[in-house]
């Protein structure tokens, strides 16, 4: 699994490099910051540093929402406004640098993402306590449960804020690798749920049968859901894949689709991230997008 290291060098890339770098993660590559793009000031740092939930049942990350300019997942009982308006400022600069950043890095993506959520993860990732399909520690690609992306690919941004520790990842080989040990066969249709006649043929053709349980979700997002659910709970996939470990340094940043390759986070503490949808007419590598491959196996448009 490449990672591929990006100095401070190369931080303003040509159109030629970007276009690279775009390619390079639709791949599957990991592009990483030895030294994170978009540092935080001192003051900043250690005000995230010093936040804590107080109910990690509830929340597994503190999220601010661009679009609408909304911070949620914080304790509303317990929080100090005043340290809420911090965090939402903080927040809130955090997503504009991100964006800022990529919109010269990625430029053949610039006009074509929606701003998705950001995040600050606060929680120690080590042995926590969650049901099994919210569990970090478990290797999967993500999809959105309430959220359907039609196809739009799922492109994060991390930073490790930790001053002392590493977060270490594991990830495993990409989608296009991964999806044809299991569709259509090994994903069962569920009988006696109810499909869109528009779906209905797309979705039996990669072996989804009956399973969208949502009108809102096109056949590509709902087996996009249960290939997230199916890999967390399937034991054999999650002992006897291929691995990769990484561990991030503290002050680093990566990015990665993670809708494409599978991953999780084994250990690490403090960490913020940025998420972006990038629509298919962006994508330099159309043909190998979850998309493509997905219509390639139904012989069907999916979206």
């Amino acid at each position: 699994m490449p990672l591929i290291t990006i100095p401070n060098t190369a931080l303003t890339p040509t159109p030629e490099q970007s276009r690279a770098f775009c390619a390079q993660l639709e791949a599957g590559d990991i592009l990483y910051f030895p030294a994170t793009p978009v540092p935080l000031t001192a003051d900043d740092t250690s005000f995230l540093l010093g936040q804590q939930q107080t109910d990690s049942s509830l929340h597994k990350n503190i999220a601010y929402k661009p679009a609408i300019d909304r911070l949620s997942g914080f304790d509303a009982k317990t929080a100090d406004p005043a340290a809420v308006q911090r965090l939402h400022q903080i927040m809130r600069g955090y997503s504009a640098s991100v964006v800022q950043f990529l919109a010269r890095f990625l430029a053949p993506y610039q006009q074509h993402w929606k701003l998705d959520y950001a995040s600050f993860r606060p929680q120690e990732e080590q042995n926590r306590d969650l049901p099994l399909r919210r569990r970090n520690d478990l290797l999967h690609t993500d999809a959105f449960p309430t959220r359907p992306t039609y196809g739009a690919r799922i492109l994060r941004f991390f930073n490790n804020i930790n001053p002392t520790r590493t977060r270490d990842w594991i990830v495993s080989d990409p989608f296009g690798a991964t999806v044809r040990q299991f569709a259509p066969k090994q994903i069962a249709p569920r009988p006696g749920s109810a499909l869109s006649r528009i779906g209905k043929a797309s979705a039996r053709a990669i072996g989804l049968g009956a399973a969208i349980p949502s009108l809102k979700r096109s056949p590509y997002d709902d087996f996009m859901m249960r290939f997230h659910n199916f890999l967390k709970e399937n034991p054999t996939f999650q002992t006897d894949c291929p691995k990769y470990p990484f561990q991030f340094p503290p002050n680093s940043s990566w990015m990665v689709y993670t809708d494409t390759v599978p991953h999780a986070v084994l250990a690490g503490q403090y960490a913020l991230e940025q998420t972006f949808l990038v629509r298919p007419e962006a994508m330099v590598r159309p043909e190998i997008s979850p998309l493509k491959i997905l219509e390639e196996i139904a012989h069907a448009p999916l979206v």
